[in-house]
Parts: C-alpha cells; structure tokens; sequence
C-alpha cells in the first residue's frame, strides 16, 4: 500500500508541474485511464491537490478526469470555497447519485377538426374519455350508388379508420338507411305503373297518342323550370323523346313490316320513361295502396348500396338504422317536442315552429348555415316534391316551419299516429334514430356538404328541441362535393356516375388513393387526371414495395441481418423519424391525407435513392432499415383502408381475397426459375449462342407477364423478381410495344425522309446549271448563250440585284453539277 501510495504521489507530482492547464488535464486523463477511482478506491490528499487546480469542471471529451471530478465532488462534505481546505471522506463509504433533470421534449401536436359549426378547426375532445359516439347520415335508397355517395362515404369511412386505428379511439359509429321519403315514393308509385303499363301492351298508334299527351304535361313543367342545368336535363329527355317519337311514327304511317315497328316501339317506350312514369303517375298515382310496393323498391336498392360500399372495401357500420324500423321511436319523439311547446298539429300533419325555437333563450335555429334561413327553394327541396302543393305550405304557422309528420294523402304509404294516418318527415327520422342510439349529446355527425341547410340544421333544432340542450352535436363533419370533370354532379339532373361503372375503369384501392390525395372537406373532382395521379401513386408506392422485398429475399444467416450502419444509414434514419413526425402533424392538422400521402412519397423517394446508391456501389441495402421504412409505410396505407391484408410489406398479390399467401408460396419457385435463367443466360453470352438469348427474353417478355410475374435484369447484378398484378403487367407490355412500335414508326419516317431528301438532292444536282432557269417561263423571256436569264416576263432586263443573286445561284448548281459528274464517274450516282 505504501509502495501504491508513493507511486501515485510521484505521478500527481509530475501532473502538477505541467502549468499548461489543458495539457495538465490530457495528462491527468491519460494517468486515470491506468486506475480504478469509481469502486472501492480511497481518495488521498494528492488527489485533492491535482482538484484544487481546477479552475471549473473539466470538459467531457475527458471522460475518465469528467468522472473522477463527480466522484470527489460527490463525497466532499459541503464546502465550496477553492480557498478552503477540502475535506474528503478518505475511506470507504456510501455513495450518492448525481442531480438528473428530464429533458425538454418537443411540442406534443393535439387533433383538430374541422367543425362546420365554428367553421374552424378546433381542438378534438371526446366528451367521455376516448369513446366516440359518431352518426352518419346514410343514403336514401331509390336507385343505383353513385360517386357522390362514394366521395361521402369513402371519407368518412378514411377518417374513422384513423381515429380508431392512429389515434386509437373507441369509435361507436351510427348509420341510417332512409327507406321512407318522397323520392322512393314517387320513384316506386312511377316503376310500378310503368310496368302495368308496359304489360299492357299498348299497340303502337296507342303508344303514339300516349307519348304526345304525356309530353303536353312535360312542356308546361320544362317551361316552368329555372334552374338551368335541371332544365338542360330535361330538354335532353325531350329531345331523346323526339328523335325516338318520329321513326315510330312513319313506320306506322308507311306500314313497314311488323318486325321494324317493333323495334321502333320499344325505342320510344325506353327513351320517353320518364315521361310516362310522370304522367301515370298524375294519373294514377293515388290508386297505389298495397304498402309492400313502396317497401320493395328501397329494400332492392339498400342491398345494392352495402354490395357497393363492400366493393369500395368501406367498413360497415356498427349500428344500422332504418326509418321503417323506428315509426314508433319517431312518434313518441315528434310527441315530445310538441309537448314540450316546439311543434303544432295542423291538418293531421305535424310541423317545428322555428319562431318559437328561436326566441328561446336558450336555444338558436340554424347553427350551421344562418345566413339560409328564408331560403324558400332550399326549404321546399329538404319537405319533398310530395309535400310542397299550395294546400301543404298553407298548413304552416311560418314558410320557415317544417314537417315532422305528414298526414299521408292517397297513393302514400301510412302508419298510425296520435295525428291519424301518415309517415315521418325527411329531418325528424336521424334525430329519432340517433337519439335512440346515441343519446343526448353525440361527439361527431357527419354527412355531405349539401345537407348543411336545411337538413342538418333542421335536425339539430328538432333534436335540441326534445333534449332541451344546445349541445346535440359537439363536431358537425361535412365532406366537400363530388364534381365530374368540373361539372356538378347530380341525380336529379341525371348527370352522375355509378359506383358499380367506376369500378369497372379503377380498382377500389385507385379511387380511395384519389380521395387520400384530396382534402376530406373540400370540392373533389373526379376525372382522368385525378384517377391518373392515383394509378401513378399505387404503382410508385408497389414498385418501392416489391424492390424492398426482393432485397429481404436475398440469403442470409442470422447475423447477417444485422448491418453496420453508415453515414448513408444513419442519414436515412433521420428523414424517416423526420417523416413520421411529419405525418403525425399532418394527421393532427384535420386529417391531412394530402400532405400525408405526399410525406410518404418523399420518404419511398429518399429510400429509392438510397438502394440506388448501395447497388451502384455493390453494397447491400440495409435490411432491417428499409424492412422497417416499408412496413410502417405498409402500416398507413392499412389504416387508410387501401391495403386489407395480413402482408407485413406491400399490397397483396391476387387480391385482397386470396386465402393463401401466393407470394410465399410461389416465390421460392420462381427464384430457382431466375437463378436457371441466370446462368443459361450466362453460358448463351459467353458461346454467343443468340437463339437461346431470345428464348430467354421471350419468357421475360411473353410468358411469365401472363402469369403475373415480372422479372428485371439489371447488368451486373441478380435478377429481381416480383409478383405484379397480370393486368398490370400485359398493361405495362401493351404500352411497351406501343413505344417500341411508334419509335420504329419515327425511325422508318425518317429513313423515308432523308431517302427523299437524298433523292431529290440527286435529282437537282442532274440539273446542268445552263438548264435550270430556262423552265421558269412565267419569271424570265429570254436566256444567254449559257442559259442564264437577262429579262423577265414583261422584257425588261432584269437588274444588277437580281442578276447578283441568280448569279450565286447559278454557281451552287455549277457545284452540285460537278459532284454529280464526279458520281456518275465513279459509279455511285444511282
């Protein structure tokens, strides 16, 4: 021990003669390297000399002197004076930790909504923990889904997967089916006497007569419309109507065979429809009683619209409401708002006082749109084509006052009620049924921009009128409108696209992908260029996929998983941290799927870069670095709804249908294939047998894109192999002939051009330069001895200027004369 001891004073005495302080503490570090002074070790008064030296804590690229430091700072009893004596406990004892502070941290980013009843964004914040009561309006159910119904529940079905499945909320999410409302009734009354009239078999002359007076009722209602574009609609139908009615009419009057009429009348029986549906339907209309007719039409059209909704891959939702299942719910509601002084019973039919409502204290009628309130078309639109005749808006107390429930008129499906016969108004059905479910208060309903006034605004007042609260609703979600190729897209106006025939042009993953490229809440229009950029986006994102695979494939041994990571590595690692926090901002932001989707193309990019820079230099991607990147970008596009697959990387091959893996079980096969091909290749390069090449080029070009199989050859490295869809890929081959064809096409115009060109060089060169001119009798009368012209038409010489510049004319075919006799000379002028 004393030996130990000299030994240490003899080193401290040599660290303290060094007065360069800098260099004291190198050297100090250096000695501290050699000892242990962390467990067990008894510090000695030359340690406290070489401490007293320092004029603060030492730096910490020192570690071993940052160390020592802490440590008799740690055991010194209190004082802090450099001039006082310090006192250390010299022998073993209980050591204590240093002072630990928590990091700073960053900002923590809180969802926000757009709420259309502040018309801003707000801070999200469920009323009950993290369950979210949701209602959505559903599709009132009369004929065919169309994109308007996609681009609203496409949406909605977008947002509630990234509440549930991000933001990890318990959604309970509502919808309705409207099984009862003017349009099913009219449409169904319609359709049923189209039939019967259709059965009957009127003979042609009949048929004749029957369009012209249907079409006297369709006059006066086309001349009494303003809207234009309803009124362009119908003139459509009335010109379509004509240009059917007239063939009919002279194969009758000319008694053409039998067979032609026929065929002419079936053409004016599809093409005036509507016509005649309208006008049975003012004649007949009110002879429709048997209830199951206006069941049938909405029950046919609600199991098409959940087969189009599971085609778009839309979550169904976890309550289902229709109108003709909740007739009892709604009347007891309708009965409460009235006892509670907000309706009034006029004519059997029951109608909101709006004045009333509004002049309460505490309540206040249309939240969402004020400014609407007074808008007599709005109005009428949202009470129904049945229940605007002059005798229904005379039943009311103010043309601002609505239905809650009609009294049925013949022709009318109808259920008891404290008010006699009728059926619920349009707006009371999704406060009764969401009332039901939901209760009091609900955190978001959502539904289509266009039914802000007065449907939406009209259910809160209805709604806040039988609660008694001003809270119906905390957030009012409304998605933007769905245009088509810029123009607006309406059923009414028979200008709309079904679900069914988009799907027959795009996959359901290309129109979700075009609907996550765009705003949820704003205008979205649907055409070449929209779905383009979405066709582009899935095959950006699957080829980044399908590379990713094919470099976890390649073979490898348990620690060969694990890479060192370089510059390139660690550089990659920051934009995808950097990324992720960019996307959770957007997600915050409203739900900035746009920005979203474009963060992620950033980060396939710079991962594309990346792969590119290893394999140029030889080098192997990091594995687990690019497995990770492509299984969170996986993992987005699952919660978006565009991938529905157990696959950990990419979309699934097949479809989301197939029960087996096909990748797993294929790929195994498909790489020896590759691997065969490989070397055949290799064997038919080096003996430059070209017939064995082409075979090979077949089966990459011809044979396996049938099958769904690409491979890529890349000079110098293996073959990649990737399952692609088949469509896809006789897609891709389709459009590559294309190219390979219009480059020869251009390549042959070319040829035949500079052929041309040749020809007709060849043909003035035959020209001897004393004949050129002499041709042009309409410039020149009369020639020299060598041909070369002196005066024009009209005899007059012709002046030094344009002597000047036929001169040089004439010496460049002197030129081409004599290269061309120079040609024939050696044989080379054909």
């Amino acid at each position: 021990m004393a030996a130990a001891a000299a030994e240490q004073a003899s080193s401290y005495s040599f660290i303290l003669s060094i007065s360069e302080e800098e260099a004291r503490v190198k050297a100090l570090n250096e000695y501290l390297s050699t000892r242990s002074y962390i467990q067990g070790f008894t510090f000695s008064h030359a340690d406290v000399e070489v401490f007293r030296k320092f004029s603060g804590p030492p730096v910490d690229q020192y570690i071993h002197v940052v160390r020592w430091y802490r440590h008799i700072e740690a055991i010194y009893d209190g004082s802090c004076e450099k001039n006082e004596p310090y006192k250390l406990q010299t022998s073993k004892g209980k050591r204590v930790q240093p002072p630990w502070s928590p990091p700073e941290g960053t900002n923590h980013y809180r969802l926000c909504l757009y709420n259309s009843l502040t018309r801003n964004k707000e801070v999200f914040q469920p009323q009950n923990g993290r369950k979210v009561l949701w209602y959505c309006c559903g599709p009132t159910v009369y004929d065919a889904s169309h994109m308007g119904h996609a681009r609203s529940y496409i949406s909605f079905d977008i947002l509630r997967r990234i509440l549930r499945d991000y933001f990890k909320y318990d959604v309970l999410y509502c919808m309705n089916i409207t099984d009862i409302d003017d349009k099913i009734i009219k449409r169904a009354r319609q359709n049923y006497l189209f039939e019967r009239y259709k059965e009957g078999k009127s003979a042609p002359a009949q048929l004749l007569e029957d369009v012209k007076t249907a079409s006297e009722l369709f006059s006066v209602k086309l001349n009494e419309t303003t809207d234009p574009d309803k009124r362009q609609m119908l003139e459509r139908i009335e010109n379509a109507v004509k240009s059917a009615f007239d063939p009919l009419q002279k194969a009758v009057q000319a008694k053409v065979p039998a067979e032609e009429i026929s065929r002419c009348h079936e053409m004016l029986l599809e093409e005036a429809k509507d016509l005649l549906s309208d006008w049975l339907d003012t004649k007949f209309g009110s002879q429709v009683t048997d209830n199951s007719i206006f069941s049938k039409l909405p029950k046919f059209w609600e199991g098409e619209f959940h087969k189009d909704m599971e085609a778009l891959n839309v979550l169904p939702p976890d309550v289902l409401t229709r109108v003709s299942e909740y007739v009892p719910e709604i009347v007891d509601f309708v009965k409460r708002i009235v006892d509670n002084g907000y309706g009034y019973v006029s004519n059997g039919s029951v109608y909101f006082d709006t004045v009333k409502f509004d002049s309460s204290e505490k309540h206040s009628y249309a939240k969402l749109v004020p400014e609407a309130v007074g808008d007599q078309k709005a109005l009428q639109e949202g009470e129904g084509d049945l229940s605007i005749s002059a005798d229904r808006l005379s039943e009311k107390h103010s043309p601002n006052d609505f239905a809650l429930w009609k009294s049925s008129k013949p022709g009318e499906p109808s259920w008891d009620s404290p008010w006699g016969k009728g059926r619920p108004g349009w707006h009371i059905e999704c406060s009764a049924m969401a009332g039901s479910i939901l209760g009091e208060s609900m955190d978001i309903h959502g539904g289509g921009f266009d039914l802000r006034f007065p449907h939406h605004d009209n259910e809160l007042a209805q709604s806040e009128a039988y609660f008694e609260n001003d809270h119906w609703v905390r957030y009012f979600l409304h998605t933007g409108h769905l245009t088509i190729a810029g123009c607006k897209m309406s059923k009414s106006l028979k200008n709309f696209i079904t679900i069914k025939d988009a799907l027959k042009k795009h996959t359901a993953r290309q129109l979700r992908l075009a609907f996550l490229m765009h705003s949820w809440k704003d205008t979205l229009d649907y055409s070449n260029n929209t779905m383009e950029s979405a066709i582009q986006y899935e095959k950006f994102m699957n080829e980044f996929f399908l590379n990713v695979k094919d470099i976890l494939r390649a073979p490898t041994d348990v620690t060969g998983q694990f890479q060192k990571w370089e510059n390139q590595e660690v550089e990659l690692n920051k934009n995808f941290y950097d990324k992720k926090a960019a996307i959770h901002e957007a997600l915050c932001d409203n739900i900035d799927t746009r920005s979203v989707l474009e963060e992620m193309r950033s980060l396939v990019s710079q991962s594309n870069s990346y792969i590119a820079a290893k394999k140029s230099s030889r080098q192997m991607p990091n594995r687990l670095l690019l497995e990770n990147i492509s299984s969170y970008l996986t993992q987005m596009l699952k919660i978006f709804g565009a991938i529905e697959s157990d696959d950990a990387i990419g979309f699934p091959v097949g479809g989301n249908s197939q029960n087996i893996n096909i990748e797993s079980t294929v790929m195994p096969y498909l790489q020896v294939l590759s691997k065969f091909r490989e070397g055949v290749r290799q064997i038919a390069r080096e003996k430059k047998v070209t017939e064995v090449l082409q075979l090979s080029d077949a089966l990459r070009d011809d044979i396996l894109p049938e099958l769904g199989v690409r491979f890529e050859d890349h000079e110098g490295l293996p073959t990649v192999v990737k399952l692609v869809d088949k469509d896809t890929l006789l897609k891709e081959r389709e459009e590559k002939k294309k190219i390979e064809e219009e480059k020869k096409r251009k390549k042959e115009a070319a040829a035949r051009k500079k052929q041309e060109q040749e020809a007709a060089k060849l043909a003035k060169m035959k020209i001897p330069p004393h004949e050129m001119f002499k041709s042009e009798h309409d410039k020149y009368s009369m020639f020299d001895e060598n041909g070369f012209p002196t005066h024009d038409t009209e005899g007059k010489e012709l002046s030094k200027g344009q002597i000047k510049k036929l001169k040089k004319l004439y010496e460049t075919q002197e030129k081409l004369y004599k290269e061309y006799l120079q040609m024939v000379q050696n044989g080379s002028a054909n």
